[in-house]
């Protein structure tokens, strides 16, 4: 798909949802790390789509979000999962489990194998570490593959993304969008601190997160 009809679809995604993209420090988003592992709070099926249409189309093209398999892998939207968004479509809950004793080997190891691919290749990630949509008000504990993936490669970047209201433009169990006013605030990346253990780092990246409230 060329960049001409990627441009065309990310203006009418911030139309919809009526986002507002910003960093915290006020720097332009142009000045985003050219790769990183952006993760995010999660409420809304929006969430990812929202993000990739803020970016600059140069950060787009290299964007991989990590989205759940079950709800991505049919029809229309497995074409936009695919071949818009280049999403890495991942197994969760009772389908992971599901796929796991059917296929063999999808495993979260596999997952997690997939997703160190995505940066190894030179793109960058964006997970949700919540793991399970929320409602938007509370901000869930933290699974621990954000910190694997940090792990993977400490020299990364791991940049907080705060959104804001999205849960209003597609509430959880609708399927069609109510025009709000959102935000997508890029926030100031950390890194994972050598010799630093899992519990520490996940709490550092969620109060990250939170700050941005």
């Amino acid at each position: 798909m060329s960049r001409l009809v990627h441009g065309g679809l990310a203006r009418t995604i911030r139309i919809i949802s009526g986002a507002r993209a910003e960093t915290a420090d006020g720097s332009p988003i142009t000045e985003l790390p050219r790769q990183a592992i952006y993760y995010a709070n999660h409420s809304s099926h929006l969430d990812f789509v929202t993000i990739w249409a803020v970016l600059p189309a140069e950060f787009r093209a290299t964007l991989r979000p990590i989205a759940a398999r079950d709800y991505w892998e049919h029809g229309i939207k497995k074409v936009f999962a695919e071949k818009v968004f280049r999403a890495h479509l991942v197994d969760r809950g009772k389908s992971r489990a599901k796929r796991s004793h059917t296929e063999g080997g999808a495993s979260p190891t596999g997952q997690l194998g997939g997703m160190t691919a995505v940066l190894d290749d030179g793109d960058s990630l964006l997970i949700f570490p919540e793991g399970t949509r929320g409602d938007g008000e509370k901000l869930a504990k933290f699974h621990s593959g954000l910190y694997r993936l940090a792990q993977h490669n400490p020299q990364i970047p791991v940049l907080p993304v705060r959104l804001g209201n999205l849960n209003r433009v597609l509430p959880k169990g609708e399927s069609i969008p109510v025009p709000h006013l959102s935000t997508v605030t890029f926030q100031k990346p950390i890194f994972l601190q050598p010799d630093e253990e899992k519990e520490p780092f996940l709490a550092r990246a969620r109060q990250a997160l939170l700050e941005g409230t």
